[in-house]
């Protein structure tokens, strides 16, 4: 039988709830900063002219993220991930380049646009409902190795059809992600705040290339 005093579970509960609204904003703070970060990071990479081959990549993107699941509980995996959202605005200013020499710098904007009302109506949803999204999880799993064996597949292949399809795939898994995200945040299955910026980050990093290829697919047709 319980024996705790009321006042106790009530103090144990707001106890908890501060530590939720703590991770919550220091999660949004650092996925802000990293957010400008990787953004200045692929503007100096357009001017620098850098060109980032898919080997590497895949190489520093998954060895920095191990790094900073690594290094999640001490400041080094504050610096690492700096690295891999720098690296990763890097690796995408070639394609940023090549859509501006084509004239198609609209479609960056648009793409910018789109990341952030989504990210933002989905994130503002959870923390407004309160829904728990913690049970996608087992789901958008399988749904992202699906969309990253396609993906690779388009890419080997040179197939644009699989690679749109691809695209649309990522961008919905990945705006499920940012409910599921969101939601183990909110409901404390998720207190480290540098793991829970690496996850949101990815889910943007994701949604806005994602609209870059559908975009791009349509404005070509």
């Amino acid at each position: 039988m319980n024996n705790m005093n009321p006042r106790t579970i009530e103090a144990i509960s707001q106890d908890g709830i501060l530590a939720r609204n703590k991770v919550l904003r220091q999660t949004y703070i650092l996925l802000g900063m990293n957010v400008l970060f990787s953004a200045a990071c692929a503007y100096v990479g357009m001017l620098m002219k850098v060109n980032v081959p898919m080997w590497l990549y895949l190489i520093g993107f998954f060895g920095l993220a191990h790094a900073v699941v690594a290094n999640r509980n001490n400041g080094a995996g504050i610096v690492l991930l700096f690295a891999l959202t720098g690296f990763l605005g890097f690796s995408i200013s070639n394609i940023l380049t090549a859509l501006m020499g084509q004239g198609m710098g609209a479609i960056i904007v648009k793409a910018l646009v789109g990341t952030a009302i989504l990210f933002l109506g989905l994130s503002a949803y959870v923390l407004f409902t309160g829904t728990n999204f913690t049970f996608l999880g087992a789901f958008l799993y399988t749904g992202l190795m699906v969309a990253f064996l396609a993906g690779i597949g388009a890419w080997i292949f040179n197939m644009s059809a699989l690679s749109v399809a691809s695209a649309a795939a990522f961008l919905l898994i990945s705006s499920g992600y940012v409910l599921y995200d969101t939601s183990n945040i909110i409901h404390g299955e998720e207190t480290n705040y540098i793991m829970a910026t690496l996850n949101l980050f990815i889910n943007i990093f994701n949604i806005f290339l994602s609209l870059l290829n559908i975009l791009f697919a349509f404005n070509r047709n």
